[in-house]
């Protein structure tokens, strides 16, 4: 299984937190917003509505802020965040990709929910995602470890465009030992693991 810095040597690792919300917010304000001003809020119970007075980054701030936000920062080594990978409970992230056609047949329930995968558009193919997504598997073990999962899109064989990768690819999460659960859309399946405590 790849290990974090195999390909991406020059950064480090460190959690969503207080102490990196200027990095993170650095990052996604690079980046317009993400996705149209997401934020990497779309998954969590809640979302604001703009018409409540309430910004996305003002939302994902508080989550982070009452540790209901979480996610893997990859840092290069001038201290910006250049990636990252959004991982939380099912508590913390209930929205699920493709709701209607998971719940058909829902899988097990999991520990671990991982949701988005971002990296800066100027810092592709570095490694840099495979770098967060270790990373984060890195820190679930940390917090004790249990199922994983994705809804994830595979690309093998097909062109696939950025923007329907936000949640990584499958051929990604099967280099770091996921397995493929079921299909739940076109190109889009459930994975999980079960990730060791540490």
């Amino acid at each position: 299984m790849p290990t974090v810095g195999e390909q991406a040597k020059p950064y480090t690792i460190q959690p969503l937190s207080q102490s990196t919300w200027g990095a993170f917010a650095e990052l996604v304000e690079r980046n317009n917003g993400i996705f149209g001003g997401c934020w990497c809020i779309g998954y969590h119970l809640e979302p604001p509505r703009r018409s409540m007075g309430v910004s996305h980054r003002e939302a994902k701030e508080q989550l982070v802020r009452t540790d209901r936000a979480h996610a893997a920062l990859v840092i290069d080594e001038d201290g910006l965040a250049q990636g990252w990978c959004q991982y939380g409970s099912p508590a913390e992230l209930p929205g699920i990709k493709h709701g209607r056609e998971y719940e058909k047949d829902a899988p097990p329930f999991p520990d671990w929910r991982v949701t988005c995968v971002f990296v800066d558009k100027k810092h592709r193919g570095l490694g840099i995602a495979r770098a967060a997504l270790a990373g984060a598997l890195g820190q679930i073990a940390q917090r004790g470890g249990g199922l994983v999962e994705a809804i994830s899109e595979v690309t093998a064989g097909r062109q696939a465009q950025g923007r329907f990768l936000f949640s990584a690819t499958v051929e990604l999460f099967e280099d770091f030992d996921f397995t493929r659960v079921r299909q739940v859309g076109k190109h889009a399946w459930i994975v999980s693991r079960v990730v060791e405590p540490a």
